[in-house]
This record gives structure tokens, C-alpha cells and sequence, in this order.
């Protein structure tokens, strides 16, 4: 299979077929009559796993050290849920941050609703938003 095949087989990129090659996580062979690059039945399935793994939010140095565990002959499970838990631990946080913030604009726009617009004066630019808590910064001149 070339390039162009495996890339429309997954319905994904010839860039995206050539850059896992380039980094060695898929290896094509080079046909001896044309010198073209071919995909066997092993780089297909390991792009089918390298795609998936990217749509569960893996990175691609987690991908090396999956496919380095598998290939050395030992369990790579462990490893696998391992990232995963803390992928799930990470997105969590930005989850709950996201929520917050939410929060926060929803309150802060509620609160602006009755305040009036102002033109800018001295270093002002805009009073609503330099209202709100921050206090860094506010010695410098």
C-alpha cells in the first residue's frame, strides 16, 4: 500500500503518514521494482493504533513509549492506563478552571449590565474591566 492508500485507509493525511515514518514510529519498505515507499499489514495497524491513541489525547512521546514497551516484548497495559489516569486527572483540572471561569464572567457580566460606559480619562482605558481585583503592578508608574 503507499502512501496516498494508507493516508485515504484512515482518513487521514499523506503529511500525517510521512511525519509518524520520519519520527520511526511507522516503517515503510522500499519496493525493489520502483523504489516507492509501501505499508505492509504492520505499519497499517500500527497507524490504526497510532490514530487511536491520538484521539484518546495521548501524545506522541507517550505513543513512543508504548509501542518501545510492546516491541520489547512486555505488557504495555499498565503504562497505557497509567497515562490515561492522569490525562483524565489533567483534564479534570482544566474542566473545573473552565467552570469557574465561567462562573466568574457569567457574575462579572451580570454586574456590568447597569454600569454605564465611560470615555477613557488620564491612563484609564476602560473602567469596568480595571474595577475588577488585581492589585499587582498598581505602585508602578
Amino acid at each position: 500500500m503507499k502512501v496516498k492508500e494508507l493516508a485515504e485507509a484512515f482518513d487521514t493525511t499523506v503529511d500525517t503518514v510521512r511525519y509518524y515514518s520520519r519520527i520511526g514510529l511507522i516503517t515503510p519498505t522500499k519496493n525493489p521494482v520502483n523504489g516507492y515507499k509501501v505499508y505492509d499489514r504492520k505499519a497499517r495497524e500500527r497507524l490504526k493504533f497510532i490514530l487511536s491513541a491520538r484521539q484518546l489525547d495521548f501524545s506522541v512521546e507517550d505513543i513512543k513509549k508504548i509501542i518501545s514497551v510492546s516491541d520489547h516484548g512486555n505488557i504495555p497495559c499498565p503504562l497505557v492506563k497509567g497515562i490515561l489516569e492522569q490525562r483524565l486527572e489533567e483534564t479534570e483540572k482544566r474542566f473545573q478552571a473552565t467552570l469557574q471561569l465561567r462562573k466568574k464572567l457569567r457574575e462579572t457580566l451580570i454586574d456590568w449590565q447597569n454600569k454605564p460606559d465611560i470615555v477613557p480619562t488620564g491612563n484609564m482605558v476602560c473602567h469596568l474591566i480595571e474595577g475588577e481585583a488585581y492589585s499587582a503592578g498598581e505602585d508602578d508608574e
